[in-house]
This record gives C-alpha cells, sequence and structure tokens, in this order.
C-alpha cells in the first residue's frame, strides 16, 4: 500500500485488514439510522395499507367502525396541527365548493375531475349537513387528506360546527347511523376546530369559504388567529367562513332601490346574522394591500353552479347540485391550470341521488330532518343570540319573488 493511500485510510479511521474504534462508533449509528428508517417506512407502508382499506370501505358507502372513526380522526388532527391557517399551493387544482353530505355527487366530482391522487383538489368547506350521507362524505375526505396530504387540502366552512351541525341534521344522522351513545358527532367535530381557513393558489388567488372581514386587513392577520375552537358568533373567524360579496345598482344592472344601494360597496350586516356583506370597493382594497388577483369562495347557492362577482375580481364555486334533492339547481368545480387558465366543470346530479329508497329506514330518518328545515327552518341565519333563525321559508314563492334571483344566488342557504 502506497503512503498515500495508507495516510487517507487513517483519515478515514480505519487501516486496511482492521476497523478502528472511530470507524465502530460511526457504523454504529449508521446502522441505527438505517433501521430507525426502516421502521418508519414499514410503519408508513402499514399505514398505507390500512387506509387503502378504509377507501375501499368508503367508496362502496360503508361506515367505518367508530373506533376506526376515533383513530383517523385523532391522526387527521396530528396532521393539521401543524398546518397554518392559510396554505400555499400551486396549480394545477381544481376547487370545490359545498359538499352538504351529497355523497354520490361528490364521487361523481371524482369521476369528472379525476380521482385522487391524479388530480389535486382544494375544498372550500361545507362538507356536513342537509344532505343523506353526511358522515360518509366527511369520512371520505379524512382519508383521502390522509392517504395523499399533498394532493388534497381542506378549508373550513361555516357548517364545520358543532352549533350549525346540531340545527341542520349532521348531529342527528350522527346518532342515527352510530347509535345515540356513539361519540362520532364529537369526534368529527373536534376535528373541524383543525381546519385551516383560507388557501393561496400560486400566489395570487385567495381562497375561502364565505368572504373578508373589516376585522382582516392583511393575510398576516389571519394567520395569527386562533383556529382551534368552534367558530365564534363573530370576529375574523366567523367572518370568513360566513360574509357574502353582493353587488351595488350599477354593478349588476339592477335598478330595485329596495334591494340595492351604494353603501354596499363596503361592509354591511349580513341579512345571515353573522359576518358581512361586502362590495367592490372592499375586495379591490383588500386584493391590492395583499397583492393579490382575484377571490375563489363557495357558502351560497348559485343556480348555473358559479356565479362570478366584480368583473372576475371575486367567484363563487357551488358544488352541490339539486341541493337538499329539490332545488334543481346545477353545480360546478373549477379547474385551474395555470394563471389565467382555467374552466368551470358543471355538473348535474349523480344518478344514485335520482333513486334513493326513501322507504329505508335511515332514510326515512333523514327525510324527517330534511322536512323540518325544508318546512320550517330553511336558512343558515344566525339570530343575535347565536341560535338558528326561523322567520324565513327561503324555498316559499314569496321569498323566492323577492329574493336577488336576477344574479340567480341565493343567500340563505
Amino acid at each position: 500500500m502506497s503512503c498515500l493511500i495508507f495516510r487517507r485510510s487513517l483519515t478515514k479511521g480505519f487501516v486496511v485488514g482492521q476497523l478502528s474504534y472511530k470507524n465502530k462508533r460511526s457504523n454504529v449509528k449508521f446502522i441505527g439510522k438505517v433501521e430507525s428508517f426502516r421502521r418508519k417506512l414499514t410503519h408508513e407502508f402499514s399505514l398505507a395499507m390500512e387506509l387503502d382499506k378504509c377507501l375501499e370501505s368508503l367508496y362502496q358507502g360503508k361506515l367505518l367502525p367508530e373506533v376506526v372513526v376515533k383513530a383517523l380522526c385523532y391522526k387527521s388532527k396530528e396532521m393539521l396541527i401543524h398546518e397554518s391557517n392559510v396554505v400555499h399551493i400551486q396549480t394545477p387544482v381544481t376547487v370545490v365548493g359545498d359538499i352538504h353530505g351529497q355523497f354520490h355527487d361528490m364521487l361523481e366530482i371524482f369521476q369528472i375531475g379525476g380521482p385522487v391522487p391524479d388530480t389535486n383538489y382544494l375544498f372550500l368547506g361545507d362538507y356536513v349537513d342537509r344532505g343523506l350521507y353526511s358522515v360518509e362524505t366527511i369520512m371520505l375526505l379524512i382519508v383521502l387528506k390522509l392517504r395523499y396530504p399533498h394532493r388534497i387540502h381542506l378549508l373550513r366552512g361555516n357548517h364545520e360546527s358543532r352549533q350549525i351541525t346540531q340545527s341542520y341534521g349532521f348531529y342527528t344522522e350522527c346518532l342515527n347511523k352510530y347509535g345515540e351513545n356513539s361519540k362520532v358527532w364529537h369526534y368529527l367535530t373536534d376535528f373541524f376546530d383543525y381546519l385551516v381557513l383560507c388557501c393561496i393558489i400560486d400566489d395570487e388567488i385567495f381562497c375561502v369559504h364565505g368572504g373578508l372581514s373589516p376585522n382582516v386587513q392583511t393575510i398576516d392577520q389571519i394567520k395569527i388567529i386562533d383556529r382551534f375552537r368552534e367558530i365564534p358568533h363573530d370576529g375574523a373567524m366567523a367572518d370568513l367562513v360566513w360574509s357574502d360579496p353582493e353587488e351595488s345598482n350599477a354593478e349588476n344592472g339592477n335598478h330595485r332601490e329596495e334591494f340595492y344601494s351604494e353603501s354596499s360597496q363596503h361592509f354591511q350586516v349580513s341579512p345571515r346574522g353573522a359576518g358581512y356583506t361586502f362590495g367592490r370597493c372592499v375586495v379591490e382594497k383588500f386584493l391590492h394591500t395583499n397583492d393579490m388577483a382575484r377571490i375563489y369562495r363557495a357558502h351560497q347557492l348559485c343556480n348555473e353552479g358559479f356565479q362570478v362577482y366584480f368583473n372576475g375580481l371575486v367567484t363563487t364555486v357551488w358544488s352541490a347540485p339539486n341541493y337538499c334533492y329539490r332545488c334543481g339547481n346545477k353545480a360546478s368545480i373549477l379547474e385551474l391550470y395555470s394563471k389565467g387558465d382555467f374552466y368551470f366543470n358543471v355538473f348535474e346530479e349523480a344518478p344514485e341521488n335520482k333513486l334513493l329508497n326513501e322507504n329505508s329506514q335511515s332514510n326515512v330518518t333523514n327525510n324527517k330532518v330534511l322536512s323540518d328545515y325544508f318546512e320550517g327552518d330553511s336558512s343558515d341565519s344566525l339570530i343575535a343570540d347565536g341560535s338558528p333563525s326561523s322567520e324565513l321559508d327561503v324555498f316559499s314563492d314569496a321569498y323566492q319573488a323577492k329574493s336577488a334571483s336576477s344574479r340567480r344566488v341565493e343567500y340563505f342557504l
């Protein structure tokens, strides 16, 4: 062996034919790291296998056992606690609006938009209430988030709330499907507290469930909100999930002074009883301050599946066709390919919804729930004490005649 090779060997801690103490210690550390990595891979592989089994059951419309629901909620909270209130993602991505427990329609979305993980998805909230399959809907999204965390993102809507779900069907559905002693509703509403509030696409598109807030001028202010709690009755967090855009007379071409005024350019108290309505001036100021180009949101029923405001500055995406199995509306998903390149993929209800067996025990129970708020409490509005309002029947002919039907958007659903 040459002197050069011998010196190099010594500097690396070994001599030919003999393992030095220094190299033994390094080998022990290396072997430890390899073993740790192997255990991690084994665990991740095992977890993926279990999640795939859950997905197989959920895609067939089967309920997961309560113990599995508990474990999945715990695991998803462990993941979401590390996400910021505002997540940043890149195109291509497909934006999805309200689902409201219409499970078969969500499966239809994965048919027309592409399955996860082949397609990236951003869901804007309101996964539960009103539809017959809220449990199946939210559980499928939870498992997909765990299985493909970078392919699917879930925002919080105003219905991801303990108070609201006790009034609009989800609480009752959990009891009907898992029994009165079940804690499934508690597991899932605790999970809701961990959902993020907003998303920014390509550093220029601001996405939120509801809208803007007079308490929020910058996106940095959203990042410091304490989101790990029940949605409050007022304040920035409530506004983000409850507020709505409102066009003035000049903007929407409507000259009925009783419905619109110039004040609608700014923040006004929302007829929902929570959040605000806001006009073009508010939108332009927010976008300019935060160097954003436009806003995508959900929260309002659109008869054609989507609605564009303020010359494209704000867009509403609605993804629950034939809402509540009776509204007859279309739905859409917004497919974003790159900056300025997008497509509204409009669709109608899934064939399964037309064949719902109303004589089954689960549907009889849930249809009773639906009838209760169809005939009485039909709005998402909150009165001053935070309880649901029952003063309006938004399905009545009188209300529909007075509503802002020219924009084909319904406030109160």
